[in-house]
């Protein structure tokens, strides 16, 4: 499998930054390298790294969905809602995946079938749904989970290991092999590098579409299971922001903005760079802003750094 997985410069140069973000952390706080801390850490990023699996596969395909933190809400409500109305854990957690799967075929529908290009259409469904939440939680907060569905937000492994983490690798694996080792993940490669060659191949946008878009809401739907089940509560405001940090844990991952390349490998160290960077800096007491302006500071390096090397490398054969 490794074999398979391409590791190009960019995936090096992000071990090299990770190894840095630990060394420089670790003399900042004599706490970093605790490992019940670094294991604890991981409830921070887990629930957005599930949502950036899927994220990676559309954007390779040539297609993205801003509106991911609206489906995490727009699922938790609902959870929160039904909660109150005293249904069990497995209906909630049902309730959870369908909202999120049924929210992004509602994106992919729209995309394509009228063909719209999926930044305005997710950008509009954005909207819809965060609207939805403001309309059901109002400035109501939901808190009558029942005590089990702890479990998936809450609960540890042999007393250690964190179940939503033990969920974020395995979904990792699994996305792992589909985008490099089947049929299906050259099939989204074809579509991001050249989709007309792939069309006259025989690969179908609309259904392509469709599967990336009900995936990528089956994972939202997932994250918001696990985020009520941490929190324990559901509000309004839930999830707020999460698209930036999803799309710059992709960006940042390697994978083109523009389609066609990048791999999970990828996208796995810069969810760990990310996240450790944030973790080492709530050390030190640096304001979630700041780290709000490292966050975009990183996506801006992402897109801009590729182009400026492709600028420079083209210059110098071009002087040859």
């Amino acid at each position: 499998m490794i074999a398979r997985i391409p590791i190009g410069p960019w995936e090096l140069a992000l071990v090299v930054f990770l190894a840095c973000v630990i060394v420089l952390n670790s003399f900042l706080s004599p706490y970093f390298l605790d490992f019940y801390n670094l294991i604890d850490s991981t409830f921070s990023f887990s629930e957005k790294a599930l949502i950036a699996l899927p994220m990676a596969l559309l954007i390779i395909a040539r297609e993205i969905d801003v509106s991911v933190a609206s489906i995490v809400a727009l699922a938790a409500v609902l959870m929160g809602v039904a909660a109150d109305l005293g249904a069990n854990t497995p209906t909630l957690v049902c309730l959870g995946l369908a909202t999120g799967t049924l929210a992004g075929l509602v994106n992919g529908t729209i995309v394509s079938l009228l063909g719209v290009h999926s930044i305005v259409v997710t950008i509009g469904t954005l909207s819809l749904y965060r609207g939805i939440v403001a309309l059901i939680a109002g400035d109501e907060a939901f808190t009558g989970f029942p005590a089990d569905f702890a479990w998936f937000g809450q609960h540890y492994l042999g007393n250690y290991v964190p179940v939503e983490f033990v969920i974020y690798i395995i979904a990792t694996v699994a996305f792992g092999i589909v985008l490099h080792m089947t049929t299906f993940g050259r099939k989204v490669y074809a579509l991001g590098t050249n989709p007309e060659a792939a069309v006259y191949s025989g690969v179908s946008h609309t259904r392509y579409r469709l599967v990336l878009f009900a995936l990528t809401g089956l994972m939202c739907g997932l994250a918001a299971v696990l985020l009520t089940s941490r929190l324990g509560s559901v509000r309004l405001n839930v999830a707020t922001g999460w698209e930036l940090q999803v799309i710059t844990m992709v960006v940042l991952g390697g994978v083109s903005i523009a389609g066609g390349t990048g791999s999970i490998f990828g996208v796995t160290l810069a969810v760990f760079l990310i996240g450790l960077l944030t973790f080492g800096l709530s050390l030190v007491n640096v304001p979630g802003i700041v780290m709000n302006i490292y966050i975009g500071l990183m996506l801006i390096s992402a897109i801009a750094l590729p182009r400026l090397f492709d600028f420079v490398s083209n210059r110098l054969t071009a002087d040859k």
